[in-house]
């Protein structure tokens, strides 16, 4: 009995430790430290958005890959210093991760009302749903109190965050190292409804792969050349519909066989996710729903909290 106690105990401590971290995450965590964080955040970014709409896909963005290496906690902001070498650079990110500067705004927007405080993690997080709401996504309550981290990983950025390559298999096991299931993937994937991407990234998929409408894979090579090095910085739209409003068409366009990247188009595909990308053109309710749980599950990855790394003054450099 008594060994039986001790395993109850070691299971129900394993979990403890375990859901630690996002535990400490709460919706209220700077009511009272910077009760204006929010107005801050919007008074930079919101402007920034109205000016180019593609910044909001692109910050975003920058959540994702930021939260798929060594969780959310900002080390995608990280600049290259002596003796640490950065995520910017890595394949996923280099010549496309954008946005930075726009974050550096936002972030100089919370220290003016509330120094020291506020962690660029959490400007990251806050900011990306508030990209979203703007551009006519869902919103919803953001969990707080990440720190930032002291490292950056830029193997980790190379190796897990899913590239525009991957099949059906690959992106859900991709996303399951990260506690997301194949139906968050989903939702989460529909993020390409805002965006533009890179010839680099769809040349394979336009030229090669057979999974694609032919009128679209024509209209899409007028813009991108078939020779490698040649116009591979060329951008197109991840929605040739609506690329800078956050709605359903993603899902739309996966059925008529018009995605952009060879990732999107395995989610329907004649696999397990079809049904899921069917719900999706339904519903765009049911979309947002998943969405917004997809996104709150993807702000639980690996949170620095308590005393972990430190509140950065400066989102590109360590204090």
């Amino acid at each position: 009995m008594a060994a039986r106690a001790v395993v109850l105990f070691s299971l129900v401590l394993a979990l403890v430790i375990a859901g630690g971290a996002s535990a400490q995450l709460s919706t209220g965590f700077y009511s009272y430290s910077c009760p204006d964080m929010l107005t801050a955040v919007r008074s930079a970014l919101h402007p920034a958005i109205a000016r180019e709409r593609r910044v909001g896909a692109s910050i975003v963005r920058l959540f994702f890959h930021d939260c798929f290496v060594q969780g959310c906690d900002a080390s995608l902001l990280l600049d290259d210093a002596p003796g640490m070498q950065g995520e910017k650079n890595a394949a996923p990110n280099k010549n496309s991760a954008r946005g930075f500067e726009v974050i550096d705004a936002v972030k100089a927007a919370v220290e003016k009302a509330c120094p020291g405080v506020v962690s660029c993690a959490d400007v990251l997080a806050v900011a990306a749903e508030e990209s979203v709401v703007f551009l006519g996504g869902p919103s919803w309550e953001v969990k707080m109190g990440r720190r930032d981290s002291t490292t950056a990983s830029f193997s980790g950025a190379n190796n897990d965050i899913p590239p525009p390559t991957s099949g059906l298999a690959n992106l859900t096991s991709l996303f399951a190292a990260k506690g997301l299931s194949q139906k968050d993937m989903v939702a989460l994937s529909g993020a390409h409804t805002i965006g533009l991407a890179r010839c680099t990234n769809f040349r394979d998929h336009i030229y090669n792969d057979t999974d694609i409408d032919a009128g679209f894979a024509k209209s899409r090579q007028s813009n991108c050349p078939r020779a490698t090095g040649s116009g591979d910085n060329n951008l197109a739209p991840l929605d040739l519909q609506t690329p800078t409003v956050f709605e359903n068409a993603y899902y739309k366009n996966l059925v008529q066989k018009r995605a952009l990247l060879h990732s999107d188009q395995e989610l329907f595909n004649g696999g397990a996710a079809d049904a899921q990308v069917r719900s999706y053109v339904s519903s765009q309710e049911a979309f947002f729903k998943d969405f917004v749980v997809g996104m709150i599950k993807m702000g639980d990855v690996a949170p620095l909290t308590g005393s972990s790394g430190q509140i950065r003054k400066n989102c590109r450099r360590m204090n």
